[in-house]
């Protein structure tokens, strides 16, 4: 698969940062139906940024698109300047190997709705899998790496529980530190709290306040609005595949510009 890097997609660089994430004339499609429609956005090094919009508006889509779970049909996604799922030949890029992906995936951590633990692991093996299967760490030292992520989630009583002896917050604590065992430049939160009773999203919520103060860039879909307005540098409103406003929270929720969002923020707050 390849796609023509235009000028209205702008120009591809490599900036000396870590954690920047640039958004260039993404376009995607299924089946016909266009849910991103050019889209461009960028994501300062360090910065939260919350990804707000109805059902079906292309948040999901679009936080996919930055670390290569979905391909994009036109535009391109860099992470400080490094195209995750694509290699640049001349004026068009074309998709890298799963296995380069994979590699270049490392950079981008993504905590989904659903945990995605392996059932047969236990809460510090889930975390230490990834470091040991890429040879970058041994047994030990992953472990010793997992003991320490665990304690900064709140679970450092939990290393040898299996994920079925854990309520779904533990559990969602538990994706959060093993998505940060590798140390990515940027973390993806897929409506991390969304499959979670009530009772439990305040815990999720708490981890993420904490890595916000860290520096580590963060961009999260969420319908916490309360959350989002307290933890994000700014917030991106997306509907039906179009970025329609970008800006910090005390100007989008106290005086939003576009019509839309001010509707949508109408029936939420």
């Amino acid at each position: 698969m390849s796609i023509a890097v235009t000028q209205a997609s702008g120009t591809l660089t490599a900036p000396a940062t870590r954690g920047l994430v640039e958004i260039r004339g993404v376009s995607k499609s299924y089946a016909g139906h266009e849910v991103l429609h050019d889209v461009n956005l960028t994501v300062q090094p360090g910065e939260v940024v919350a990804i707000l919009g109805p059902s079906g508006s292309g948040k999901s889509t679009l936080l996919r698109t930055i670390n290569h779970l979905e391909s994009v049909d036109r535009g391109w996604v860099t992470v400080d300047g490094e195209l995750i799922g694509y290699e640049q030949r001349g004026d068009r890029l074309f998709e890298l190997k799963e296995r380069e992906i994979l590699k270049r995936r490392t950079n981008v951590g993504v905590v989904f709705q659903n945990f995605n633990l392996f059932p047969h692991l236990t809460a510090a093996e889930n975390i230490a899998v990834a470091p040991v299967a890429l040879g970058r760490l041994g047994k030990s030292d992953a472990r010793e790496l997992a003991l320490g992520l665990l304690a900064k989630v709140g679970l450092a009583d939990k290393p040898d529980a299996y994920p079925r002896q854990l309520s779904g917050g533990q559990q969602q604590r538990v994706a959060i530190a093993r998505a940060l065992a590798l140390q990515p430049k940027v973390l993806l939160f897929d409506e991390p709290t969304s499959a979670l009773d009530p009772e439990l999203v305040g815990e999720v919520l708490d981890v993420i306040r904490d890595l916000a103060k860290l520096g580590t860039t963060l961009i999260i879909v969420t319908h916490e609005i309360r959350f989002a307005r307290e933890v994000a540098d700014r917030i991106v409103f997306i509907d039906a595949g179009h970025v329609l406003e970008v800006g910090p929270p005390e100007q989008v929720f106290g005086s939003p510009k576009h019509p839309r969002t001010k509707e949508f923020l109408g029936r939420v707050l």
